[in-house]
């Protein structure tokens, strides 16, 4: 399956399914996941980049773990909206992934998804050290929130006369 549009990913998912959130860094991979329903994200877990091959295994562990039909995966754009080097690492660990797994994958901009979760760790006066331990999957958490946000509200639209 092909990285798809945001509308065209959302008509191939599966009715009552989850979607994972995944915000790729050069250290870790953070992780969440979405309920059932598709309303609320959650964090799951971060995994720390050994390998490709060894983190792709545990990816689609948790894939399958939790029947996950959908990958939501942060770009992360410039703050002028272009594309720089992380956006194109992002691209290629998009297709190969999809090179050895026939998955459902949209991207979501995640500008300024880890600064607003660090400033609410902040005023939440969470140590350094916890924020380090939590920032990461609650990034994932804060992009598929907004992609599931963003989704329900197109879904609105579309109901209105």
């Amino acid at each position: 399956m092909p990285q798809l549009e945001n509308d065209a990913f959302d008509r191939a998912l599966p009715p009552m399914t989850r979607l994972l959130g995944v915000d790729l860094g050069t250290k870790t991979i953070g992780l969440a996941l979405s309920d059932i329903s598709r309303t609320v994200a959650s964090p799951l877990e971060t995994i720390r980049r050994v390998k490709f091959t060894v983190d792709v295994e545990r990816f689609f562990a948790l894939i399958d773990e939790h029947g996950v039909t959908g990958v939501v995966l942060g770009l992360p754009m410039n703050m002028d909206g272009t594309a720089g080097p992380r956006v194109q690492a992002t691209r290629a660990f998009a297709r190969e992934v999809l090179k050895r797994r026939d998955l459902n994958l949209t991207f979501w901009d995640e500008r300024l998804s880890t600064a607003a979760v660090t400033r609410m760790m902040i005023e939440a006066d969470m140590t350094r050290a916890r924020r380090a331990e939590l920032v990461d999957k609650l990034a994932a958490t804060y992009i598929l929130q907004g992609y599931l946000d963003a989704t329900a509200a197109r879904a609105r639209h579309d109901l209105r006369p």
